[in-house]
């Protein structure tokens, strides 16, 4: 199972709570949601150069096997604009070639391209993008991610309402 993989969760500064909420899910027993959290590895201070946090950064992505980018406008705007820590983060995923899952932070279920950072629809990067739900993300992480590696799609993805029947959402 993918999510069950370590996962790299990159965000916005502005959308922390969102990634705090993902870590809520997870320590949840009522909620079927899982990941190893790269973030728990190499910790950085927060008063660390940008060379030292980007170093901090590498090595945890580096041990990732997936990522979640939460996307929103803002993480769409930092996440390309070539200069923020989110944009080395997206540059990285696409040299590191590894899943990407989208998660809406708006729960919106289709892609939505004002939520992708450029380098991800420049380089017609295989993404799929989803609600910031926890069933459909962990779907993601088992599905998805691990059709990644051996599929010649291109380009961000969604999954049809189908399969947000299915897993009752």
């Amino acid at each position: 199972m993918s999510y069950r993989n370590k996962t790299y969760i990159a965000f916005a500064s502005e959308d922390i709570g969102s990634y705090r909420l993902m870590e809520a899910w997870r320590e949840n027993e009522n909620i079927d949601f899982n990941f190893y959290d790269a973030h728990d590895l190499y910790k950085a201070r927060d008063t660390s150069k940008p060379e030292s946090i980007k170093a901090r950064l590498r090595e945890r992505m580096n041990n990732a096997k997936q990522f979640v980018l939460l996307g929103s406008t803002i993480a769409k705007k930092k996440g390309g604009d070539g200069r923020s820590f989110l944009a080395y983060e997206v540059e990285t995923m696409v040299r590191l070639n590894l899943p990407v899952v989208v998660a809406n932070l708006d729960s919106d279920r289709r892609v939505d391209r004002n939520f992708i950072p450029a380098p991800l629809l420049d380089a017609d990067y295989y993404t799929v993008s989803v609600s910031f739900q926890p069933a459909i993300i962990k779907h993601a992480l088992n599905d998805y991610a691990d059709e990644f590696a051996s599929s010649s799609k291109a380009g961000p993805h969604q999954y049809p309402a189908s399969v947000y029947k299915r897993l009752g959402l």
